[in-house]
């Protein structure tokens, strides 16, 4: 069993768990469920700052701890005034080592848009992530079927949240392009060895719809990574370790913009 394979069985038993414990019902008479959401999709189109989406996150199955006692309120909100189009926050405790209140402290201090990042294997989740707050939901398409992204992305939209594809190979693009996601993700990362390689994106990225949204993921490292992306049809970047493994993370990120001004 890889380590994908090894996060999904425990998100399967995580779900059970709750489920037990927080009907949907509850989950829907929660005050942010009826909430206006934030479009990703339009602040990445309309960005001036290199559609940069600023990711929050502890740890990693790749690279271990990463920044174990950030503070949530002050990472996000100092991303967000650096101009990033949006905000990724882990909520995956075992692996990514969220705490359960990150997301719910990084919603209350900011208002651009928010993706939930985890795991997603049931529709449960997705009602959870309204019920949070969330403006954007994760679909990895490694871990799920055709029929459970349609049904998932469905039930995200009709919620008011857009969907953000993430795909690693030519299969999962081509499989999936008649799905009516958001923006879709290129991940550098090989999810079962870890390997990155930012020639992954490069590659596909002319497999992809020119009205997409394409966003890179994982290795983006430099200024320079960036402009090679940008120069390659990407209009966003999701960024997490870059900025969480410095001394101050969104200070690493102004920089960043500032460079990309």
């Amino acid at each position: 069993m890889n380590i994908l394979d090894t996060i999904k069985a425990q998100k399967l038993k995580e779900v059970a768990n709750l489920k037990a414990q927080f009907s949907t019902t509850f989950l829907e008479e929660q005050p942010l469920f009826n909430s206006a959401t934030h479009s990703l999709r339009k602040a990445i189109e309309s960005s001036v700052t290199g559609g940069i989406i600023a990711e929050f996150k502890r740890k990693s199955p790749a690279k271990g701890n990463i920044n174990l006692d950030a503070n949530v309120v002050e990472v996000t909100e100092g991303y967000a005034n650096a101009a990033v189009s949006g905000l990724s926050v882990l909520t995956d405790v075992d692996f990514f080592g969220a705490r359960t209140n990150d997301f719910e402290l990084a919603r209350k201090n900011n208002t651009i848009p928010m993706l939930r990042k985890d795991f997603m294997v049931d529709e449960y989740q997705i009602i959870q992530s309204k019920a949070m707050g969330a403006d954007v939901i994760l679909l990895i398409a490694k871990i799920l079927t055709k029929k459970q992204m349609q049904s998932y992305t469905n039930l995200a939209h009709e919620l008011g949240m857009e969907v953000f594809l993430e795909t690693q190979n030519e299969v999962e693009i081509l499989e999936n392009m008649d799905m009516n996601f958001d923006l879709i993700g290129i991940n550098n990362r090989n999810l079962n060895s870890f390997e990155v390689s930012v020639e992954n994106s490069i590659k596909l990225a002319q497999l992809l719809p020119k009205s997409s949204i394409k966003i890179a993921e994982s290795g983006i490292n430099s200024l320079e990574t960036i402009q090679l992306l940008q120069a390659n049809g990407f209009n966003g970047f999701l960024m997490g370790e870059y900025f969480m493994a410095a001394e101050n993370p969104s200070e690493k990120c102004k920089n960043l913009i500032r460079q990309l001004l």
